[in-house]
Order: structure tokens, then C-alpha cells, then sequence
């Protein structure tokens, strides 16, 4: 008997742990003396009394007793966002009595008299005060099957999710579809086990998230810089997941609820070397780099190409939600460029680049080219649409094959047939190599953001260091040998005159060049090149392959109707 009596007695004990595991009872909403939290009454040691009341409840389930507040909220909003979150309503706004910070918590509909509690009167600073500025925290109290009808299928049905997530009864998304008060197995209040972002994901998938690092990788902070996840308690990249860039509550930016109200920085608190491969952060702070420092909150997600304000993050050429390794081949956009918008040879907007050139063309044509260092052309032009357009009369094939047959130097396997990127030239000086590998045109030690050496200007001692970036694709035997034009040695060894003197990298302004003039990328830089005195012209004109007239002044010398070869 005894020994059934302490099976009997262990058993019960084990079950009221359990329960207790599983209920309100041990978790930081008992505000009970007898609660686990920092914050909790002095004497009173009832524990459903502090949210429910059996008798003299307010006509609110369930049997409520806790007035509302009086606040006025303001609601999250976004470009992104397809609701119009208003004031907080249902379930949400009887959690916001609370955790708002206006109302005491132990003021009570039931008590004559607050209860009081130790410490504190209202909601403490702490993650648990949500306060009524909900711009930094996800929307709550908004129709959701009418967002989800708008979201382009980016949004789930909700017959879709585990039953622990729930709209409430007139099909809103409350503070209950991701909260359950009464529960904490989860850390939070969750409803389910946030790991690898499964709560997220009930509502939220984003085209191709699962086949990216961001969703997939296994890799860990090294403990340098700062901590990536302050906000979870996960140790990786794939179980952190949706919470690598966004956080639901105290938001650092509060469109897109991102984790830093820096965009960049989003980014760098991985890509500095302590988690990604590589450290990007570093990078961008060569020399000449993009500048994705130099704006805040300029951004905008959805923005228009074609009329958005002159800026650049990290996110207007990735798409974090999208981009993964995989190689393409020119013009394709490779894998970590997927999903971004761009601009189309044709000058117009497009939802998805298909190649890496219409995301440079967001910036690099039309109006809202952004202020570059350049080389002082007779044809001046920084709209790159119009250098490498089909119509342009000679041009680097970035949107298409090159227009000349006769390219002798090229090095094996490139081809007159060839295409190339704009980030060929134009990346990071010291690139490395392997799957960690930091290629892109994110900085560089050279002007121009370059990935090697290129000489401008005039009078330069020939070095073939010098034109490194050149010999990337032309052989310099073949040059020097002048197989291209009978008096390439002459003038690049002989006279010191760097090949940006003559040519001009990206192509000629289709709209002012021709194919007699401006053939073979010829358009002088006229800090070098002068017009010949006695005719004032400052002319080059082909008579075919590797041949052609000029008439200048250059190093000295008037050239009228010079012939080559």
C-alpha cells in the first residue's frame, strides 16, 4: 500500500509538472506572487485574475477584466504590405492593454483597488513592451484573405497551416495567430517552434527561399564583431532563416521589419567575414566602391526603376529572398542576381533582370545616372543603354555580339562571337576564388571600381601591369605586334598613350556616333587629343579592318589625313 501510495504521489507530482509546463503556471504571464518572471504582484496569488474574472467580467470573451486602452496606435505600414492595418481590434487590442505600457497591470475591472506589484505599475522596457508605435512590429488586425488574394501566391492559405495558427472569427490575423498567452513551450508565446522560421513560413513563401543559403546554410557566427541574432536564441544561418534579416517586434527598420534601420547593415552583420564566407563589409570600403553607405531610408521595395530617387543598397542588385550560387553564362543573370528588377534595352521597366545589364541600367542610364568620374569624350555620354544599344555603331558585346569581325588579339576561347558582363571589368580588385569567392562590383582599389589595372590619362610609361584589365580578354603579343592596327607599338610603347586615349571601353552614343568615325570603340579622350590646326577637325574615319585616317593633333604632332597601315 505504501509503495503504491508514493507511485500514486509521484505520479501525480509528475503530472502537475507537466501540466504545469503546458499552462499558463509557469511561465511570465502568472503575475501571481508565485510567478517566475521579474515582474509580479506582491501578495496576490490568484493567476487567471490578472486577464479573466468569473463574475463582473466586461461584455468582452472571454470574461474579460482588463479595460482598453485609450491609445491611438500607429499602424505598420510598407510597400510591400497588401493590408490596411488600422486601430488594433479583437484579440490584439485586448493583448495591447497590457503590453502597450498605459495601463497599470494590476488595474483590474474586478478590483476595487489595483493590485500592486512588485517593482513595477506598468509593462517594464523589455522586449514585452510593445508600446503604441506599432510601425516596428508585424501588422496585426487586418483582413487576410484579402491580402492574400493580392499577394501574387507570396502568401499561403490558411487551410494550408498547422492548426495551432489561426485567423480569428471574422478571418483577421490577431496577436493570437503567432501568441498563445497561456502557453510558452516555445519561448515567446509561440504557437510552434519558430526554428528554421516554421511559424514565419505559414504565411509567408517567398519565390525560391527554400533552394537559398540564407534559407540552407549550416554556417555559424565565429564570435567576431557583432552578434547576427541577438534577437533569436538559434546558432545557424538555416535555423535563424526569415530572423537572419527580419524580426517581428522592436524592428530596426521598420519597412520590411528588417533587423537595422541601416540597409547595408542588414547585410554586413553576416557578410564581414563572421558568418558568410568572405567579408564584403571590407570591401565596399575600398576606394572606389558603390555607395551603399552614403544613403538611409532612400530605398523603397516595389520602387519604380524609371523614377526612383538616385541611391544604391545592397538589395537593389540582390534579392535576398532569391539569390543562390549558380553560374550563367553572359548576359544571364547568375543566381545571386535573381528576382531583382531592372531596366531593358528598350528603356523599360522590368520586374525580373534576365540579364546582369538591365540591373545596371537602373542607375547607369537615362536621368537618373548618378554622378561618376569620367574621361572627357568628343561624344560625351553616361547613359550606357545608348553606348551598348544594337544601334550603336561599335560597342563592347555586353547586350549583344560585337559589330567587328577583325578582333585578332582576342584570347582563346573568346571569340568575335562572344558576349561579357559589366562585371567583367568592373568588381572587386581581389577577387579570390572558390565558392566563398568575392566577384562583384561591389569595390575596388582601381577608379572606376575595375577588377585590374587601367591606365588613362597621357604620357604613361608603358608597363603591361598597366593595362591589365585589357589583357584580361586581349593578348598583348598580339597587340604589340600591331595584328589589330599596324601602329598599336607606335603609339603604346613608343608615344606612352594609354589604349583609353582612343577608345572608349563601353561604346559609342548611338545617337551622335556613326560607323565611319566611330568604328572599333574609336572616340578621343580630348584631354590627350586636340583638333589638327589648320582644319579643326578632330577626326578619325575607317577605311575597313585594322585601316583608317586621321586627322588631329596628338603628342605633338598635327596629323592631316594621316593613313594607317
Amino acid at each position: 500500500m505504501r509503495r503504491f501510495l508514493a507511485i500514486t504521489a509521484l505520479s501525480l507530482l509528475a503530472g502537475a509538472a507537466l501540466a504545469q509546463s503546458h499552462s499558463i503556471i509557469g511561465t511570465k504571464h502568472n503575475l501571481s506572487v508565485s510567478g517566475p518572471g521579474p515582474v509580479r504582484a506582491v501578495s496576490e496569488d490568484r493567476v487567471c485574475v490578472f486577464c479573466h474574472t468569473p463574475h463582473g467580467a466586461r461584455d468582452v470573451a472571454p470574461l474579460w477584466n482588463r479595460l482598453d486602452s485609450n491609445a491611438s496606435y500607429i499602424p505598420y505600414d510598407s510597400p510591400t504590405l497588401n493590408a490596411q492595418p488600422g486601430q488594433p481590434t479583437g484579440s490584439s487590442k485586448l493583448c495591447l492593454s497590457c503590453h502597450d505600457g498605459t495601463i497599470a497591470l494590476g488595474d483590474l475591472v474586478s478590483e476595487d483597488m489595483p493590485i500592486t506589484m512588485s517593482g513595477t505599475t506598468n509593462m517594464p522596457a523589455g522586449g514585452g513592451l510593445i508600446g503604441t508605435d506599432l510601425r516596428d512590429d508585424h501588422p496585426i488586425s487586418f483582413d487576410y484573405m484579402d491580402s492574400w488574394g493580392q499577394s501574387g501566391g507570396e502568401l499561403t492559405a490558411p487551410g494550408s497551416w498547422d492548426p495551432h495558427v489561426e485567423l480569428d472569427d471574422q478571418g483577421m490575423l490577431q496577436c493570437t495567430t503567432c501568441h498563445d498567452p497561456h502557453h510558452d513551450d516555445w519561448g515567446d508565446f509561440l504557437v510552434l517552434d519558430n526554428a528554421q522560421s516554421l511559424l514565419c513560413r505559414q504565411c509567408h513563401q517567398p519565390f525560391g527561399f527554400d533552394q537559398t543559403p540564407h534559407a540552407m546554410s549550416p554556417r555559424t557566427w565565429n564570435g567576431s564583431g557583432d552578434d547576427p541574432w541577438p534577437h533569436t536564441e538559434y546558432g545557424d544561418v538555416a535555423t535563424n532563416a526569415c530572423l537572419n534579416c527580419h524580426q517581428s517586434h522592436h524592428a530596426g527598420g521598420q519597412e520590411e521589419l528588417v533587423t537595422s534601420d541601416e540597409e547595408e547593415q542588414v547585410c554586413f552583420v553576416c557578410h564581414n567575414g563572421s558568418v558568410a564566407t568572405g567579408d564584403l563589409e571590407s570591401v565596399f570600403n575600398k576606394t572606389y566602391s558603390h555607395p551603399v553607405t552614403m544613403t538611409k531610408g532612400v530605398h523603397e521595395a516595389g520602387e519604380d526603376p524609371l523614377n526612383m530617387s538616385s541611391h544604391v543598397e545592397c538589395v537593389d542588385c540582390h534579392n535576398p529572398h532569391r539569390a543562390r550560387n549558380g553560374a550563367a553564362q553572359a548576359p544571364f543573370v547568375s543566381g545571386v542576381l535573381e528576382g531583382v528588377s531592372g531596366i531593358d534595352a528598350g528603356g523599360q521597366a522590368v520586374d525580373e533582370a534576365a540579364y546582369e545589364y538591365e540591373i545596371c541600367f537602373k542607375c547607369h542610364t537615362g536621368t537618373v545616372t548618378p554622378p561618376l568620374g569620367t574621361i572627357t569624350r568628343k561624344i560625351p555620354s553616361t547613359d550606357l543603354s545608348r553606348e551598348f544599344s544594337t544601334a550603336s555603331p561599335s560597342f563592347h558585346p555586353v547586350e549583344t555580339t560585337g559589330k567587328n569581325a577583325f578582333v585578332p588579339s582576342l584570347i582563346s576561347p573568346m571569340t568575335p562571337a562572344s558576349m561579357i558582363y559589366c562585371s567583367d571589368c568592373h568588381g572587386n580588385d581581389t577577387p579570390g576564388s572558390g565558392p566563398g569567392s568575392l566577384r562583384g562590383p561591389h569595390g575596388s582599389s582601381y577608379e572606376f571600381m575595375l577588377v585590374r589595372e587601367y591606365q588613362t590619362g597621357t604620357e604613361a610609361t608603358y608597363n603591361p601591369q598597366s593595362y591589365a584589365l585589357c589583357y584580361q580578354c586581349h593578348d598583348e603579343s598580339s597587340i604589340l605586334n600591331n595584328e589589330s592596327f599596324s601602329l598599336h607599338y607606335k603609339h603604346i610603347v613608343e608615344q606612352r598613350t594609354p589604349c583609353s586615349v582612343c577608345h572608349d571601353p563601353h561604346g559609342i552614343d548611338y545617337g551622335e556616333g556613326n560607323a565611319t568615325n566611330n568604328a572599333a570603340l574609336i572616340n578621343f579622350d580630348v584631354d590627350a587629343v586636340d583638333q589638327e590646326p589648320s582644319t579643326l577637325l578632330l577626326e578619325y574615319q575607317s577605311s575597313g579592318p585594322g585601316a583608317g585616317t586621321c586627322t588631329l593633333r596628338c603628342h605633338q604632332k598635327d596629323h592631316v589625313g594621316l593613313t594607317y597601315p
